[in-house]
């Protein structure tokens, strides 16, 4: 997929969840006879309701591996703890040299994200927020980053109740 193009959104039949492919990665081996090609998809897998999960699969033909990479992606559905439409705090994921800092934004704000970034948020279900990546843009390292940093978002009455104490606010 060329960087400028809309990601194409798929409906899973019967299971709620739609998928986006964020990109498909060629590799070519030399052989005798000449090169010979294997493709690689990542893929995000969501129900806009809380849930996603992201997945790698890679395959000698394009739809092979975007049908792995669904396959792979909804073995890794996750629970998204999410505040009405936005998250309940401020959240950074790193993975590899990338870093994505989400912040929660007002109601009509919008998804405030590069496409990678976006792809994960919304099929999430995240309507309003604030990001801003560092370091790598690579797809892979970004869409990681971003799915650390869902998983490791706290409900307010968790950490409340975690720290035995109320927090001020």
């Amino acid at each position: 997929m060329s960087r400028g193009h809309q990601a194409q959104v798929n409906s899973l039949e019967g299971t709620g969840l739609e998928d986006t492919v964020v990109r498909i990665y060629r590799c070519a081996t030399v052989v005798k006879g000449g090169r010979r090609f294997s493709f690689a998809a990542l893929v995000v897998v969501g129900d806009r309701k809380g849930r996603v999960g992201i997945g790698y699969g890679k395959a000698r033909e394009v739809p092979a591996a975007v049908e792995k990479g669904r396959k792979i992606a909804s073995r890794n559905l996750r629970e998204i703890k999410l505040d009405g439409a936005t998250l309940p705090h401020r959240v950074v994921g790193r993975f590899g040299a990338s870093q994505v800092v989400m912040v929660p934004a007002s109601p009509g704000t919008g998804v405030i994200a590069g496409a990678s970034v976006r792809a994960v948020l919304e099929l999430a279900g995240v309507h309003d927020l604030l990001t801003k990546s560092y370091g790598s843009r690579n797809p892979k390292n970004l869409v990681r980053a971003t799915f650390d940093a869902l998983v490791g978002l706290h409900a307010r009455a968790a950490v409340e109740d975690l720290r035995g104490v109320k927090l001020a606010g």
